[in-house]
């Protein structure tokens, strides 16, 4: 291991002793930003420095097995050999994976996640297509024990949406759930196909952080609320008061709505929440305008500017920005996503990488 990263993990562990003193003292635990803030610093380095720990455990082992491999017992120089090519192995790959913990960490990964899925191109199959990734995501999430909310919807009358939003919140939720975002295209015989004739259709699904209002400067005269009644399922309210809440940031032309709270206060704020997150993610893709990689890029639904093909008669799912296919279709419709995800993962360290290199 080089000197400066040998320095910085060094720093990284001293830094966790210093952030436990600081969490036991009275003026921290008093002040609950301060006490969050130091608390998720440490769960940012945590495991960093346990990692570093093993690191060390296996160059002191190394030694020993150094000093085991000179002795003058025949089997216990043999075995201090083995164990010294063993924790030669374990240092390598603990370095590896050491180098990976201290890549840049973006900055939303801890956050929540607002999702958005919409019917493209496709009439009904790609409403219910749009249904699909719905459930699929949803199912992902109870896997990974995220919680997730409805915040709008437009179910159509063939059992899909045209358009439905929701909140997903967890440990580091956006991290795994953030490069979904872009054209899913689907192969297969809808159910509406009397010929059974193989069709093909998008839907778009766009994936955000959720930021804190006070985060984005809102100007109160940049917005247009309207409220309306709320529509679909929601109890004895629905359709009797103007709960529904739509506001519309008339400088970008961004609409939000949410219906599904009884208090209109309570869908003005989730409806608030929504467009600081939009608002951030257009500044965002503007800064990164010129980047490709990775970018939350949404185009019109076309199906040329697909991230993903989910081909039901072949029983396969390819995700082209990594050219990663798997023949378990099946499985991934029913939330068994972590294959794709770990291997988009892996892909953007690899990115990062070779350009630390």
């Amino acid at each position: 291991m080089d000197k400066n990263m040998y320095d910085r993990l060094v720093t990284s562990e001293k830094r966790v002793e210093e952030i436990d003193t600081l969490l036991s003292e009275p003026d921290v635990t008093s002040d609950l930003k301060r006490f969050k803030e130091l608390s998720k610093e440490r769960s940012i380095l945590e495991p960093i420095v346990e990692k570093f720990q093993e690191y060390k455990m296996y160059e002191s082992n190394l030694k020993d097995a150094l000093d085991m491999s000179n002795d003058s017992d025949p089997e216990i120089s043999a075995l201090g050999r083995e164990e010294y090519k063993n924790n030669q192995e374990n240092i390598l790959k603990t370095e590896e994976e050491i180098r990976i913990l201290l890549l840049p960490r973006d900055p939303n990964d801890g956050k929540d996640v607002i999702f958005e899925i919409k019917g493209a191109v496709g009439g009904d199959e790609a409403d219910i297509f749009a249904g699909d990734l719905f459930r699929m995501y949803i199912k992902y999430c109870d896997s990974k024990g995220f919680k997730y909310k409805i915040l709008d919807e437009n179910p159509c009358g063939v059992g899909g949406y045209s358009y439905i939003s929701f909140v997903v919140s967890g440990d580091d939720a956006y991290s795994h759930l953030k490069f979904e975002s872009g054209v899913h295209r689907v192969q297969r015989v809808p159910r509406t196909e009397a010929n059974g004739r193989i069709h093909t259709s998008t839907a778009t699904v766009v994936v955000m952080p959720k930021i804190e209002v006070n985060d984005v400067n809102i100007k109160n005269e940049d917005l247009r609320v309207d409220r309306y009644r709320s529509q679909g399922a929601g109890g004895q309210n629905v359709n009797k008061t103007e709960s529904a809440v739509r506001i519309t940031h008339i400088p970008t032309g961004i609409v939000v709505s949410c219906q599904t709270e009884k208090s209109q206060i309570q869908n003005h704020e989730i409806c608030m929440e929504m467009l600081a997150s939009k608002l951030a993610q257009l500044e965002e893709e503007k800064k990164q305008a010129s980047e490709a990689q990775f970018r939350s890029k949404i185009g019109s639904g076309d199906r040329n500017e697909k991230i993903r093909t989910y081909n039901y008669p072949q029983n396969r799912v390819t995700d082209h920005r990594i050219g990663y296919t798997i023949q378990q279709l099946d499985r991934v419709m029913e939330g068994e996503l972590d294959s794709i995800v770990d291997a988009l993962i892996n892909f953007e360290q690899e990115q990062k990488i070779a350009g630390n290199k």
